[in-house]
């Protein structure tokens, strides 16, 4: 079973940034990139989800699983999104019963998406 955890690295989550200073999103990438990833994840960056005001955002899709957007994300939330990811994972059809996800999935889910045919 897998899963792929979308990150969009251009993700300001509502922060002014300079020009050329990392964005907030790029930041939740390259710590989610420098941990452990659970078995059967990967972590890919993409430039936008089209969350803007609910910035970080990520996304987890996998074949012939339901999709999950989730938003208002930081660094500090690494381990529970990878947390979050090996749940998913671990599933054939991307349903992980609400108790089973942390927090932060269940209180900050954007949207959820049918699995592709």
């Amino acid at each position: 079973m897998t899963a792929t955890l979308h990150i969009c690295t251009t993700c300001k989550a509502g922060e002014i940034t300079e020009d050329g200073a990392p964005r907030p999103g790029a930041a939740l990438f390259a710590a989610l990139s420098a941990a452990p990833l659970p078995e059967g994840v990967r972590v890919v960056p993409v430039e936008c989800l089209s969350a803007c005001t609910q910035g970080c955002a990520v996304a987890l899709s996998g074949p012939g699983k339901w999709g999950y957007v989730y938003g208002r994300l930081s660094v500090a939330d690494t381990a529970a999104i990878l947390e979050g990811a090996a749940a998913y994972a671990a599933t054939d059809d991307g349903l992980v019963p609400w108790r089973q996800r942390p927090e932060i999935f269940r209180k900050q889910s954007l949207a959820r998406i049918p699995p592709q045919e």
